[in-house]
């Protein structure tokens, strides 16, 4: 396994971002069941499924998941879930150039407080200066127009759509394709994009397009 995969908890002042275990199943169970109607394009377990959900996430990792659990600062409870996705290397070298993050979601009662935009924060900010890459990735489904203004909203730049491009999560399309909406930041934007986020985190309103249930891949 390659040594970035050792990705330690993220702190945040709003969440912290730890690795993912079956430790978190009880609570996380909870949060998928508080209020489900934001996640019609996103892959949420139902509570008893949340089991499955884990395990398949780890099984991910020999592709190159880096699975990691929400929790929230304010209370300790795990919330949601994240995850770095889809390592790619400098040719023949160890090291990365580009990550990105999806697999993400939050429970109803962690949307609108800043979560969201701050695990984003906190994720960017390891891949760019601790990982060293040159660009993050984000996508979502090419319908999902609140995923798209929330990841517009951290200052990623659209780069369009692929078509057929990964698994559709929405009810009724399974083992179908969707279209995917793409972003990034690069590396020589990341410190306009890191400034203007936590300006807006310290002047968050209640309320916000940038903590919703969060880009998914």
């Amino acid at each position: 396994m390659r040594p970035w995969f050792d990705v330690p908890a993220l702190e945040g002042s709003l969440v912290r971002l730890e690795p993912l275990s079956m430790g978190h199943a009880d609570e996380l169970a909870l949060a998928a069941e508080e209020d489900r109607s934001s996640y019609d394009f996103t892959l949420v377990p139902r509570a008893n499924e949340v089991g499955d959900y884990l395990g398949a996430q780890f099984a991910r990792v020999e592709q190159g998941l880096v699975p990691l659990a929400q929790v929230r600062r304010a209370d300790g409870r795990a919330v949601g879930c994240t995850a770095y996705w889809d390592p790619r290397y400098w040719p023949g070298r160890n090291d990365l150039r580009a990550i990105e993050i999806g697999f993400t979601w939050l429970g109803a009662s962690a949307q609108g407080l800043g979560i969201n935009a701050e695990a984003k924060l906190l994720l960017m900010s390891h891949a760019f200066e601790r990982l060293q890459v040159a660009r993050v990735d984000l996508k979502t489904d090419a319908r999902n127009k609140r995923s798209r203004r929330a990841i517009e909203a951290l200052g990623a730049t659209f780069e369009g759509v692929l078509r057929s491009w990964s698994m559709s999560w929405a009810p009724g399309e399974a083992d179908r394709l969707r279209d995917s909406a793409m972003y990034s930041v690069v590396a020589l934007e990341w410190r306009e994009v890191k400034d203007r986020l936590a300006e807006r985190l310290a002047g968050r309103p209640t309320t916000s397009v940038m903590d919703h249930a969060g880009p998914e891949v």
